[in-house]
């Protein structure tokens, strides 16, 4: 399998307690945190167990059009079910509920603690 070239990006305004949301409610594992000063995250990657890595960090001041970005983001999952139950148990805002697509996909969509949107589905681009 060739290596990933596409790393999406986020950036939280309390990115350690994202981190540690992110793991707990949808399954990410830390692979990499760089502590910025003032209990800030200056970079982290957190890897997909299906494949994939994110990387995100804490919103700094002087860029607001970062800073306040919001950002949609698909991830590929083997049992999209079992992983809403995980993510809504854990406080995930249900965007979409599960729903099968006329494409043969089984997906939903949630919403984080700082907004950003997630879908998870069964359908793999390109694959």
């Amino acid at each position: 399998m060739t290596a990933p070239t596409v790393y999406p990006c986020l950036t939280y305004r309390d990115a350690p307690a994202a981190i540690d949301w992110l793991c707990d409610a949808f399954g990410f594992s830390r692979n990499f945190v760089a502590d910025g000063p003032g209990g800030k995250v200056a970079h982290a990657e957190l890897g997909w167990s299906e494949g994939g890595v994110i990387m995100l960090g804490s919103a700094v001041e002087d860029n607001a059009d970062i800073a306040t970005g919001r950002s949609l983001i698909y991830l590929a999952v083997s049992d999209p079910d079992e992983h809403f139950a995980r993510a809504t148990a854990a406080g995930a805002e249900v965007v979409r509920p599960p729903k099968d697509e006329d494409y043969g996909s089984r997906g939903y969509t949630l919403r984080d603690p700082e907004g950003h949107i997630w879908s998870f589905g069964t359908y793999r681009p390109g694959g």
